[in-house]
């Protein structure tokens, strides 16, 4: 044996001598303590459970960022690429169902509660942590629809509360079916259409949420991201703001439906990303609201941390807890035809109704009593 053969087979003795006289350190130590071996195994066990859980939980959150951003293109693509292989009959096959299978979207999905129900999505809940607040009971003899806020970067709370059952949203509300309302041309995107489905998931239009509201029994509540991709733009840690003075058609959707309108506030929802804050009339905005008008989303340049360090950016949202809190559902009378005097009358309520629901928890969830909800 060489002399620097010699000496690098001293040093990796030396190193896993050291690794053993720490084990052996932490047992005797535990030992001193008036704990056994036994008792000391078990708090090594328990930090590497820990260890592998958090692990757990910032994959299941990757797992949905990624869904969020990318799935739809990739798996167009891939779809696309496997035309154009020998194995282009499993692609034609998935297109013939694709197209018999088109309109299911626009009533009411094909949800799964095998998927809801997967134990992924308690990891992601735990992740954050994300917690749902039943404030009042709901009739299954009514149907609802709940206005969420504040939109953040992703919606994350919404995702996880009602998509999911990590929450547990169905032991909060028994008999009431949730169905959250996102983009219709996110169920133009094979494969993606069908995820969003399984959770639940329908397109936030007319026909979709006329259907569910109209000819799916009673029990139905539609949770609509009010503020949209108009909101997103300001969502920032800190800040406490809803676009919502000019939407009012889910208004006049409950009155034609005769659905309650349900007030739903997420605190903490703003605080998992950072986002650049482009000024009214900066380059940056206008671009910003070309998107939004032409395509129906706005890019955000934003970042959380990384995937290896929290010291790093990257996609992963920050570990920052949010809560949402379902706040009192206001009677809506149903009104074929309603006025704008109907409208504007029962948004008014509304938005009452959010603010006071804001008012009540703000203190209860890291906010200050000065605090107050920004309506735009």
């Amino acid at each position: 044996m060489t002399l620097p053969s010699m000496i690098l087979f001293r040093r990796k003795n030396i190193v896993l001598f050291a690794q053993c006289a720490n084990v052996t350190s932490f047992i005797f130590l535990s030992l001193g303590t008036g704990s056994n071996i036994l008792s000391a195994l078990q708090d090594l066990l328990w930090l590497l459970k820990s260890k592998v859980e958090k692990q757990l939980q910032i994959i299941s959150v990757l797992q949905w960022v990624l869904t969020f951003l990318i799935m739809g293109i990739a798996c167009t693509l891939i779809l696309m690429y496997i035309l154009c292989t020998d194995c282009w009959a499993i692609a034609a096959l998935y297109l013939a169902w694709l197209v018999f299978d088109w309109n299911t979207p626009k009533k009411g999905g094909r949800r799964s509660q095998w998927v809801r129900n997967w134990a992924i999505w308690r990891y992601f809940r735990d992740y954050f942590p994300i917690r749902l607040v039943k404030t009042h009971n709901l009739l299954t003899t009514r149907n609802y629809i709940f206005g969420y806020h504040p939109h953040g970067i992703m919606g994350l709370g919404a995702f996880c509360n009602f998509s999911t059952e990590a929450t547990g949203v169905s032991q909060k509300f028994p008999g009431i079916r949730p169905y959250l309302a996102t983009l219709a041309g996110n169920f133009r995107m094979p494969i993606l259409r069908d995820y969003l489905m399984s959770g639940g998931i329908c397109p936030v239009n007319r026909d979709s949420i006329d259907y569910i509201l109209s000819e799916n029994g009673s029990g139905n509540a539609i949770i609509i991201v009010v503020g949209g991709a108009a909101e997103s733009l300001n969502c920032t840690p800190g800040k406490n703001s809803v676009t919502l003075k000019n939407r009012k058609g889910f208004v006049k959707l409950a009155l034609r439906h005769g659905a309650d309108l349900v007030p739903v506030y997420s605190f903490g929802e703003n605080e998992v990303y950072k986002q650049v804050i482009f000024e009214e009339g900066s380059w940056g905005r206008w671009v910003q609201k070309k998107f939004q008008k032409h395509i129906g989303f706005a890019p955000c340049i934003f970042h959380g941390r990384g995937l290896f360090s929290s010291n790093t950016w990257g996609l992963i949202p920050y570990s920052k807890p949010i809560t949402t809190v379902v706040g009192e559902p206001i009677t809506i009378p149903k009104i074929d035809n309603p006025s704008q005097k109907d409208v504007d009358f029962y948004h008014s309520m509304y938005v009452d109704s959010l603010i006071k629901l804001f008012d009540k928890y703000k203190s209860r969830f890291g906010l200050p009593e000065t605090e107050v909800l920004e309506v735009n």
